[in-house]
């Protein structure tokens, strides 16, 4: 485990040496891992941060009015609304490793555009262990990581936390003092919802992901995940009211983790299952089935895609 006094010291300062007095930008998305390295920049270097949201319209409900709340003590922040450009960029993509790298490129245009706006120079990015680790063994690339296009219009881009698990970022960001709805809060893929729904990317299989994940999050709080949501996988028959109905098949995921590195998935009570598959056919007309996906990590990876 890491020292986090120590740390804390040691990145601040690293931080401080890397950015000079060059204005820099940080990738905020508002999971624990940008949080920390935001709060740890800012400490660092103040204003000279700009902390940029990018509202891809991949993200979770109403994760935009919560950035603002959260973040509204950094004068500097930028909240980008750039849903059309994201879909438009993964528009007839069907693979996994093409949308990620999709949104990666799609990402970095944005925070370049913001940068030439504030005249800055640097990137810092959340980037953990575990994100390089996946991504130089090929197991999947991370938008910030193996995500990156090959050109980038920065002079340098500075990770803080590169050699530290998710366990430890928690540490870190509840020394910073950071709020418990950020330290403790559940990963999030930086690819957002377009990681949960197989095959091309639209805005109705987000809207029904997103939906549904409100609902699996809202019920399985009690269990403490590590991870919980839900995915879009296809189309299957079903029938509401008297009519047969062709509607989207949802998966439910719910992790246990330490790290995020191997997972089990957790034993959840039938009937905790029943009235989450009741609440998410119930809201979404569109919905056909829920089912549960009970596989470990390996063989699965937590996420679909």
């Amino acid at each position: 485990m890491v020292d986090v006094d120590s740390f804390i010291e040691d990145a601040i300062a690293e931080i401080e040496t890397e950015l000079g007095d060059e204005t820099a930008i940080i990738a905020l998305s508002g999971g624990v891992d940008s949080s920390t390295a935001a709060a740890l920049a800012y400490e660092a270097v103040g204003e000279q941060l700009v902390p940029v949201y990018v509202d891809t319209g991949l993200m979770r409900k109403e994760e935009t009015a919560g950035i603002r709340e959260t973040f509204a003590h950094m004068d500097t922040l930028r909240i980008v609304d750039a849903q059309g450009r994201f879909l438009d960029a993964l528009s007839g993509i069907m693979d996994p490793e093409e949308k990620r790298h999709a949104i990666g490129k799609q990402f970095i245009r944005e925070f370049e555009t913001v940068a030439r706006e504030v005249d800055a120079s640097m990137l810092v990015q959340g980037t953990i262990y575990p994100d390089r680790i996946e991504s130089e063994g090929t197991i999947k690339s991370h938008h910030n990581v193996g995500g990156l296009p090959e050109v980038v219009d920065f002079d340098g881009i500075v990770e803080p936390m590169q050699d530290l698990y998710k366990d430890e970022v928690r540490e870190v960001a509840r020394e910073l003092g950071l709020d418990e709805v950020v330290s403790e809060r559940m990963p999030f893929p930086g690819p957002g919802l377009a990681v949960r729904v197989l095959g091309e990317v639209t805005e109705e299989k987000l809207r029904v992901a997103r939906e549904a994940t409100a609902v699996v999050e809202d019920e399985l709080d009690e269990y403490e995940p590590w991870q919980a949501f839900a995915a879009v996988l296809g189309k299957a028959t079903g029938v509401k009211g008297d009519n047969r109905v062709h509607g989207w098949i949802i998966a439910v995921r719910s992790v246990e983790s330490r790290d995020g590195m191997t997972a089990r998935a957790q034993p959840l009570d039938w009937d905790v299952l029943q009235r989450i598959q009741s609440r998410v056919t119930g809201q979404l007309d569109s919905v056909s089935r829920v089912v549960y996906d009970v596989t470990h990590k390996p063989p699965a990876t937590i996420e679909y895609e």
